[in-house]
């Protein structure tokens, strides 16, 4: 059933987020939808059927959390399950420690990388990095292994428990799962790694789905990485005149807290 803006106004924006963002094709909502904390074997189709399909409307797209996609996979590991390597020990010396993110800047995540990549084109990569490093010329490591090493991320103090103690690996087959999500849900659907530092498209359910598009509308972070536990925006095309709407205190749709799965 097609619902109005208003419907979905208790999927209000994550605290210093807009709900409204201007690009150059046009004024987009991005509408936060807090879920459960997604673990692993979790069924991404009943996901969406719980928390996104009762606000969509024709013409909706939805951008979801590589980490929720990877973590429902049972690509998320504790990291007393991970006994880094020599190399890994080595390697991490190396690595740009970003205020963003963790990324392979920890042993867990680079012995996760060695293992799931391997170690010829992580090798290859930190070699070219070194190389141009001292022609200020940074991103080669990524630019040279792809977006499966960009997508690996580490425990950290803001990231929600028991995650705050994983590191966890790209999603696997990530253009499959936005397509077969696409299809049972009629919409586009994109996975994307937003944080601070930018934005990086890892799956979509159409070759033709425009990047810098992409880019534009999740440009501001709008999901955060914290505990807003809201992996997944319903994105929809607003009119250009459209304002930034003024919500109340009421809580978000699904307002669960930072459960933590029982054992």
């Amino acid at each position: 059933m097609s619902q109005n803006i208003t419907d979905i106004s208790c999927l209000k924006p994550n605290p210093d987020k807009k709900l409204l963002i201007d690009t150059d094709y046009g004024k987009f909502a991005r509408f936060p939808v807090r879920t459960h904390l997604v673990v692993k074997g979790d069924d991404l189709k009943e996901i969406m059927d719980k928390y996104v399909r009762p606000y969509l409307q024709p013409g909706d797209s939805i951008f979801l959390s590589e980490k929720m996609v990877a973590i429902s996979q049972g690509r998320a590991f504790p990291i007393s399950e991970i006994k880094p390597s020599w190399l890994a020990r080595f390697l991490v010396r190396f690595v740009y420690k970003s205020p963003y993110g963790i990324g392979l800047g920890s042993p867990y995540t680079m012995e996760l990388a060695l293992r799931d990549i391997g170690v010829p084109l992580i090798l290859f990569g930190a070699f070219c990095a070194a190389i141009t490093k001292p022609f200020g010329i940074r991103g080669v490591f990524y630019r040279v292994v792809g977006n499966r090493a960009r997508a690996i991320d580490g425990p950290g103090e803001y990231v929600i428990p028991p995650y705050n103690k994983y590191a966890k690996l790209a999603p696997l087959k990530p253009n499959k799962v936005a397509k077969e999500l696409s299809e049972y849900l009629g919409c586009d659907v994109v996975i994307v790694d937003a944080n601070d530092l930018g934005v990086e498209i890892l799956g979509k359910s159409r070759r033709d789905i425009e990047l810098r598009m992409v880019r534009q509308i999740f440009k501001d972070n709008p999901l955060c990485q914290s505990a807003e536990q809201t992996p997944i925006a319903i994105v929809r095309k607003m009119p250009d005149d459209a304002v930034e709407p003024v919500f109340d205190d009421k809580p978000a749709a699904g307002d669960f807290g930072a459960s933590v799965p029982q054992t």
